[in-house]
């Protein structure tokens, strides 16, 4: 992140309604001047409509969003200078690769020599490869020409703020993983800052200097890629990332630890009379051996150098990330070891009855 005190962008307390639908609930986020920051949810988190907000394309209820210093929730959308870019192309279908350049820099408001509009377009299309393609018409590009394209067209005019709404949801997965490599590179290379919406947990990752959950309008764990992944602050955002994903084992307090509700042992640790919680262990944090419970391997997955065996324990299905050397059959049995310093414990309240809640 920038070591300036002010971030580029900032968003205090935006909150946004749609009816009775709250699409954003008192969200408070900045975005460093040299950041790729990555908004994390599911469809319906309310990332689109943070995005748009931002953009000045929907205007919040309550609070403020500032960029640099500046108060900006009363601006429209052609002041913000932002540039934003959707899962769908959004390109001219009758123009050429260049004509859809071209355009952004004869906007109204936009005074740009006809020199320098040549000079930017050469920049841009040098930046992602695609002078080839500049007097192809556009109803002639692969999907992957289309969305680079798509970004030259925002970066041409160099905004002061990326946008970037799911861009590579229609591509096909070896295309989207070349283009995410390539989004990063050219981040880094225009040094503008970029709030980025997916809900791809491999984009997330792989992409971002910090990861913002957001699920129903509310923001649940800002981090880096890593403290998100290793140290999420709920089952809630556990859930988000991680594949083969979270193991997620709702436990109580018992004589040596925690132990599942069918009385198998989890855990050892500090575990309170009476209390219940929930634990949480990634796939590959789990040793096939090496614990005092069975499990039985009721699938093998083969998953190239690895493989994830769904194990039948503690009540319920965990599943285990092992090397290719280990063998395992389905009805093999195991006696699965959690990894204590990999552990997560959240505690849960309970009913009247004394039984757990459900998972948060």
């Amino acid at each position: 992140m920038s070591v300036s005190s002010v971030p580029a962008l900032r968003l205090a307390g935006v909150s946004k309604r749609f009816g009775k639908t709250v699409a954003l609930s008192d969200v408070d986020l900045s975005v460093g001047a040299d950041e790729l920051v990555v908004i994390l949810g599911p469809t319906g988190a309310g990332k689109t409509t943070l995005l748009r907000t931002v953009a000045g394309l929907e205007t919040p209820d309550t609070g403020d969003i500032l960029f640099g210093e500046t108060s900006v929730v009363s601006w429209p959308p052609a002041h913000r200078d932002v540039a934003l870019v959707f899962q769908n192309f959004s390109l001219y279908p009758d123009w050429t690769v260049r004509e859809n350049l071209v355009f952004p820099l004869r906007a109204p408001g936009r005074r740009f020599s006809e020199t320098e509009i040549t000079e930017r377009i050469a920049w841009a299309a040098d930046l992602l490869k695609i002078e080839y393609l500049l007097d192809r018409p556009t109803p002639r590009l692969s999907g992957g020409e289309m969305q680079r394209v798509a970004i030259g067209r925002a970066i041409v005019r160099r905004p002061r703020l990326f946008l970037m709404d799911e861009p590579l949801t229609n591509l096909d997965a070896k295309l989207r993983e070349s283009l995410r490599v390539e989004l990063v590179a050219l981040h880094r290379a225009l040094g503008v800052p970029m709030l980025y919406v997916t809900h791809d947990q491999v984009e997330a990752m792989s992409m971002a200097d910090r990861i913002v959950v957001l699920d129903n309008g509310r923001i649940l764990q800002t981090g880096t890629p890593e403290a998100v992944y290793r140290r999420p602050v709920s089952p809630a955002v556990a859930r988000q990332l991680g594949h083969p994903p979270i193991n997620l084992i709702p436990v109580r307090s018992g004589a040596n630890g925690w132990e599942a509700y069918n009385g198998t042992w989890v855990l050892a640790g500090d575990a309170p009379s009476g209390a219940n919680a929930v634990v949480g262990i990634r796939p590959e944090d789990v040793a096939p051996v090496g614990g005092s419970a069975p499990g039985i391997v009721r699938v093998v997955e083969h998953a190239g150098p690895e493989r994830i065996l769904v194990v039948a324990f503690a009540g319920m299905e965990i599943r285990l990330l092992v090397s290719k050397a280990f063998a395992a059959h389905p009805g093999d049995t195991v006696y699965p070891c959690l990894t204590p310093d990999r552990t997560m414990v959240w505690y849960v309240g309970t009913r009247s009855d004394g039984s757990a809640k459900s998972v948060p």
